[in-house]
């Protein structure tokens, strides 16, 4: 059995979607990301840096139980556990790591920052949003290209770089784009959308997803000082 300590983000629904597409048994530890549940001991104990998600597995390399958070490495490590989901030939798979890493070096940042300086910070900054709009539309037009030449991301296959990175690409709408505009990425999103484990995965916490404005609660954990207080 796995844990997943989790909310319902885009890096969250990354390993929700995972873990339905790949069938291993797993149970949701929710944490209010919102209401500060990431600072609680418990959590830090799984992740110092106070992020979700995290997970548990109760049977790990050597049957042990074993800890893991950052959502790429969490992908990598289930896909390795169910031997499905990452290329097996040397060459395809670092293709697929690749884009891996270009989801979480690139499209979660910058698309992370365009959400906040756009949608949740207090001062609007002309700067900020222009210069994420922009770096917003860079990264739909590198998708773009991708997925004018192959049908994944890594290739021929669907694999955990698409689903690092489809949760990001919802809701395009949030940051000013119309996936008309980038028609193989749209084509993309419509048939990854379509598959029962990503309907399944994001489905997952849905009935906690925050709706409507933000506390003051809210953006202090989620923006404030309490992030940065020494632990």
């Amino acid at each position: 059995m796995i844990e997943v300590w989790s909310w319902p983000t885009p890096n969250g629904h990354k390993v929700h979607i995972m873990l339905e597409e790949i069938g291993l048994p797993y149970e949701v530890v929710p944490v209010n990301i919102g209401a500060g549940e990431q600072f609680k001991p418990e959590f830090l104990a799984l992740n110092p840096n106070h992020r979700i998600p995290a997970i548990v597995d109760r049977e790990g390399p050597g049957g042990k139980r074993f800890i893991l958070f950052e959502s790429g490495a969490i992908l990598i490590y289930l896909a390795e556990k169910a031997g499905r989901l990452i290329p097996k030939d040397p060459a395809s798979r670092y293709i697929c790591l690749q884009w891996l890493m270009f989801q979480m070096g690139g499209v979660g940042p910058m698309f992370g920052q365009y959400n906040h300086f756009a949608n949740y910070a207090v001062e609007k900054l002309p700067y900020a949003i222009e210069r994420y709009t922009n770096e917003v539309k860079r990264l739909h037009r590198v998708l773009e290209h991708r997925l004018e030449e192959a049908p994944y991301l890594a290739g021929e296959e669907y694999s955990i770089a698409d689903i690092a990175t489809f949760p990001w690409v919802r809701h395009p709408e949030r940051r000013g784009i119309d996936l008309k505009d980038y028609p193989a990425v749209e084509r993309w999103y419509e048939k990854v959308a379509a598959r029962p484990g990503v309907e399944r995965g994001i489905a997952v916490l849905a009935d906690r997803q925050r709706h409507g404005g933000m506390t003051a609660e809210q953006r202090e954990n989620l923006f404030g000082a309490t992030q940065f207080r020494s632990r």
